[in-house]
């Protein structure tokens, strides 16, 4: 998404009007509906002035490119700024990531830093690695950039930072080979790189075909875990995830039986929580390091297996990948390092028995080091038991020194968190200013529907593309089928086709059989994977009547064990149990419209609550929509 483009000369002559940091601001606001933060506007008001500073030089074409703040598709990611031109028949981009640093700290971890900010100090992407890895996500994105060889050239300036021995040293030599790093006193030499790739001005305008060009498919986990567990590297990792993947690392490696570490790593739906723990297992393993990828859930494990068996033993595969319940009778400190995935659906007890002490207490005691993905707003079971307090509480009972960061870079939902902050908003989980879904950072594919047989049609067609696109729902219909294969558990009279829940053939890997298309998954074989596009149905355990959320657990199946024991609840201590049934009901749906990446498409069975969200899909309510939140 291009927020400013201009000439190098229209660039110029908005420096000299005093108000760069507004025009830009304002066309933020413009194209996403966005207000800038006060601190990002002094941010433009001071950068932009030095980048003036730079370009004035006859050299540089005044029909140069300038793009600022461009939005790297897929990602919630943006560049500082963009030059283009060209150097004889070469069409070059310089990627520029600006910087107001004036010091920072070296760390043993590759690849960061650690610097002063608003709030204190701490560990970041070293500047030629942030803007290495923004050029590298370009380059694995946008197909056009490769098609049509467009070169691209980053690098990092940091106008107020003095000559030192940090930035520049030799342990980042990697990073500043791929993406130079010019300093305070270093403006000539940022020219001089600037002047040998933009000989002359960029004619064929080189951002927009970019913008407009072939978008490349975006890689699954599952289908890149493969070259994973080979050793290839297949996702870049930006900013906050490479500060959790270092520090993880560190932490393994320090981790002993009287040094023990647990990192609580904290983010939503699509910030790279899975991708991280796999690159994790890869490395520790491939390092010498025991480590185990842990879920609570199976079917993420189903589906790693179902890609992997033709070329690793099973019981290879087994020693990598296992369940929460696995650690009951381990001995203590058996495993270097334990890395659990969807942390929040961990239970206190495991299995129906109700066997051990207490998950999180053995995966603490069984391992030296142990990472916790977490995401409270995924908690969609009564008995989900995963919390960060309880995780740093029972870590602290044991002399366990604990470690917390957070995820925030977004690459589901075509990267748009304005999408998420909208759903959080509509769904009355909280308040944010995203009301407007015609606003948002980038363009996802959200519709409503009246017809649940036309959202049916659409999702078959979209899985022609490449078999990612499903149906699931809230479980409000038994489970006919699961006893007897001729019975349809969603029926022709109510929704105008015959359908079934997901098989048990299927185990877990429901998300990725070529057949499975014409069954309808539920929050189990869902949640922790992912699609280009989802289906939802949602049922009447969650109604809008003028305009505020409700949700009514009477509404799920008899056999639905997520909300088993409500009524018990509800009558034994009312005030626990209706914020948890609020919670759980609309996490799940929010954790069901958050598993298409590229597009989500509903229908209600509850006409008045299929109104309320076509209405908000039109941008026709406001965030009025909050007046009654705290009824129950």
């Amino acid at each position: 998404m291009i927020v400013y483009n201009k000439t190098k000369e229209d660039f110029c002559n908005d420096i000299l009007t005093n108000d760069i940091e507004n025009i830009i601001s304002g066309a933020i606001f413009t194209v996403t509906g966005k207000q800038v933060a006060k601190n990002e506007v002094m941010s433009f008001k001071n950068s932009l002035s030095y980048m003036d500073r730079v370009l004035n030089d006859p050299s540089i074409p005044r029909d140069s490119g300038i793009s600022i703040e461009y939005h790297i598709p897929q990602t919630s990611k943006r560049v500082d700024f963009i030059i283009t031109g060209t150097e004889g028949d070469k069409e070059n981009v310089i990627i520029v990531e600006l910087k107001q640093w004036d010091s920072a700290q070296l760390t043993e971890k590759d690849g960061l830093v650690k610097t002063r900010f608003e709030h204190g100090e701490s560990e970041t992407s070293h500047p030629s690695y942030q803007a290495w890895s923004y050029a590298a996500l370009l380059q694995s994105f946008n197909a056009t950039v490769e098609e049509e060889s467009i070169n691209l050239y980053p690098c990092a300036y940091l106008h107020n930072y003095p000559q030192d021995d940090i930035i520049k040293n030799e342990f980042y030599a990697y990073y500043l080979d791929k993406a130079p790093a010019f300093l305070k006193s270093e403006a000539i030499k940022l020219r001089e790189f600037i002047k040998r790739y933009i000989r002359q001005g960029d004619r064929s305008q080189i951002m927009f075909r970019i913008e407009n060009g072939k978008i490349r498919p975006t890689k699954s986990l599952a289908d890149s875990l493969k070259n994973m567990l080979n050793g290839n590297r297949e996702f870049i990792m930006i900013d906050d995830q490479k500060v959790v993947y270092e520090t993880a690392l560190s932490l393994a490696k320090q981790s002993h039986e009287k040094n023990k570490n647990v990192l609580i790593v904290e983010g939503g739906p699509g910030t790279g929580k899975s991708v991280v723990a796999i690159n994790l297992l890869v490395e520790l393993n491939r390092n010498g390091k025991m480590a185990q990828y842990v879920t609570k859930t199976s079917a993420p494990r189903d589906v790693y297996f179902e890609k992997l068996t033709k070329e690793h033993k099973k019981a290879v595969l087994k020693s990598l990948f296992v369940g929460s319940g696995t650690f009951i009778n381990t001995p203590k400190n058996c495993i270097q390092t334990l890395i659990v995935d969807e942390a929040h659906r961990l239970t206190e007890k495991t299995g129906f028995l109700r066997r051990g002490d207490n998950q999180i207490k053995e995966i603490l005691q069984t391992s030296l080091s142990s990472v916790f993905f977490i995401d409270e707003d995924q908690r969609v079971h009564i008995e989900d038991y995963g919390e960060s307090l309880l995780i740093e509480s029972f870590a602290k009972a044991l002399g366990i020194k604990v470690h917390k960061l957070k995820l925030a870079s977004q690459f589901r939902c075509n990267g748009s968190d304005g999408y998420l902050a909208w759903l959080d908003h509509v769904l009355q989980i909280r308040e944010t200013a995203n009301y407007d879904l015609n606003q948002l950072d980038y363009e996802y594919d959200f519709r409503v529907f009246d017809d649940p047989k036309e959202l049916q049609e659409l999702i078959y067609q979209k899985n022609t593309i490449n078999n990612k696109a499903r149906m699931v729902a809230g479980y409000c219909w038994p489970w006919k089928s699961k006893k007897d294969k001729s019975q349809y558990d969603f029926g022709v009279e109510e929704f105008g086709f015959d359908m079934q829940w997901n098989m048990t053939d299927y185990g877990g890997k429901w998300i990725i059989d070529p057949n499975s298309v014409t069954e309808i998954g539920c929050i189990h074989t869902a949640q922790g994977l992912e699609v280009d596009y989802i289906g939802v149905i949602i049922g009447n355990d969650l109604i809008v009547r003028n305009g505020e959320v409700l949700v009514d657990p009477s509404k799920r199946a008899s056999d639905d064990r997520t909300v088993y024991g409500w009524k018990k609840l509800m009558k034994e201590n009312p005030d626990e149990a209706k914020p948890l049934l609020r919670s759980i009901i609309k996490n799940t749906y929010r954790t069901l419209m958050t598993r298409g990446m590229k597009g989500c498409y509903i229908y209600c069975t509850d006409k008045e609550t299929r109104e309320y969200f076509r209405e908000l899909v039109l941008g026709n309510e406001s965030s009025k929509v909050y007046d009654n939140l705290n009824k129950y």
